[in-house]
């Protein structure tokens, strides 16, 4: 066997053929919320590369803090990271482990609840601050969504002064690195879990793409989204960065993410394109996220492998 190998290799080298190889795969980090959305651009980059992709998604501010300890230990992490925040991409570029941070997509909150409770936008912070009304968010500091829920909180005030302290006393931390949480049995999705299944939440704060998600599970009879109101209105804008010391194919999936097609998949699950807002420089040497942006997606994504 060896022999015919060894004569296969020499006729191969000869008439110029080369032998397949493996391809090394990029190692992505992403927020939970980009799960179903960053999964099918994995595959689809795949698709035209030849390059797979490994995937790890969980709350950004965990993740971060992952990133940070492989770091301290090998000197290396994940190739390229995707965060539901501008902040925990924007800490490890300051820290000098990333590249400038990219916002590449965008996306809300807002309130799922169960339909039959009568909600509305007009009527939501009357529902939130009922002691009834049993309202769930994500973890501050470990996921950028109960950062956000903390944001709406706090806004509440210029309508009902004292409220936002009165919702946080109240929040249920369900999801987003809690270890005091409930445990969500495998497979299960988060909101329909414990809106509907256990009925723990009857508000969940939430992003509008989760919501879309969990409507797609149990039917929108069931489960609704309601918009904030203006004075509510909470945006989150999402950043990319590649990591130090990162896989060169790392780069080229980056910019497959800001590409028309990357963003067209993150669209159909609900994610809006990037901010057009300029934000504050990222320090000498930096980009703006916005021109950043503007540039990858008017380059030609290089041609894969060969």
């Amino acid at each position: 066997m060896k022999k015919h190998f060894f004569a296969f290799s020499l006729i191969a080298c000869a008439i110029g053929v080369t032998l397949p190889t493996q391809a090394f795969a990029v190692k992505l980090y992403g927020a939970g919320s980009l799960r179903d959305s960053l999964t099918q651009v994995a595959e689809s980059f795949n698709d035209k590369y030849g390059i797979p992709v490994e995937t790890r998604f969980g709350p950004s501010g965990s993740t971060r803090k992952l990133i940070e300890q492989e770091f301290s230990k090998t000197g290396k992490s994940a190739d390229v990271f995707a965060s539901a925040d501008i902040d925990n991409p924007q800490i490890l570029f300051k820290e000098g482990l990333s590249k400038p941070v990219m916002n590449f997509t965008s996306n809300r909150m807002t309130a799922v609840v169960r339909s039959a409770l009568g909600i509305t936008s007009d009527n939501l912070l009357d529902f939130l601050l009922k002691p009834e009304i049993k309202v769930a968010t994500s973890t501050p500091v470990a996921d950028p969504s109960g950062d956000y829920a903390w944001q709406i909180f706090d806004k509440t005030n210029q309508v009902k002064p004292g409220s936002s302290k009165i919702l946080k006393d109240k929040a249920l931390q369900l999801v987003g690195g809690n270890p005091n949480a409930p445990i969500v049995p495998n497979g299960k999705n988060n909101l329909v879990y414990f809106l509907e299944e256990t009925k723990q939440a009857d508000i969940f704060l939430a992003y509008y793409t989760s919501g879309k998600a969990a409507q797609a599970i149990v039917g929108g009879d069931n489960l609704q989204i309601v918009e904030l109101p203006d004075y509510l209105a909470t945006k989150a804008n999402y950043g990319l960065t590649t990591l130090k010391n990162a896989d060169p194919d790392g780069e080229k999936l980056a910019e497959y993410i800001l590409s028309p097609l990357g963003q067209e998949i993150l669209a159909k699950y609900g994610f809006s394109a990037p901010s057009t807002s300029v934000p504050e420089h990222q320090g000498a040497g930096g980009i703006l996220l916005a021109v950043g942006v503007a540039l990858i997606l008017t380059k030609n994504i290089p041609q894969g492998r060969k």
